[in-house]
């Protein structure tokens, strides 16, 4: 399950924010896909958590968005996370129209649960 952090300035337009929003779960799943944990297509309620959060006035970066990824540690991640981002950020510049924004992909050793047994 990919948490995804987006941390952006109050001057990115509402739309851009929507457009994330929308292709976010379905691109983020298709960047860390692997034989451990395949993407059928079929996203499911907890598959993809996005947030969002504005800038505060002490904030301090020169990127107007941010993109932050977790997703846990794989080697099959692990062995190809810089082609992986490279191309989420090709395709999420094609998919929203943002052309100034950073990924960044974190793959932590971790564990995940969710509701009842």
């Amino acid at each position: 399950m990919p948490l995804v952090e987006i941390t952006h300035s109050p001057t990115v337009p509402a739309s851009a924010l929507r457009s994330l929003a929308s292709a976010l779960p379905h691109l983020v799943s298709v960047a860390v896909e692997c034989p451990e944990e395949p993407y059928d297509g079929n996203l499911q309620p907890g598959d993809v958590d996005v947030i969002f959060r504005a800038r505060s006035p002490y904030d301090r970066g020169g990127l107007p968005v941010l993109i932050e990824i977790r997703s846990k540690y794989f080697e099959s991640r692990a062995a190809s996370r810089q082609s992986r981002v490279d191309s989420l950020h090709a395709a999420l510049a094609a998919a929203t129209g943002l052309s100034d924004f950073g990924v960044y992909l974190s793959l932590p050793v971790a564990a995940w649960s969710q509701g009842p047994d």
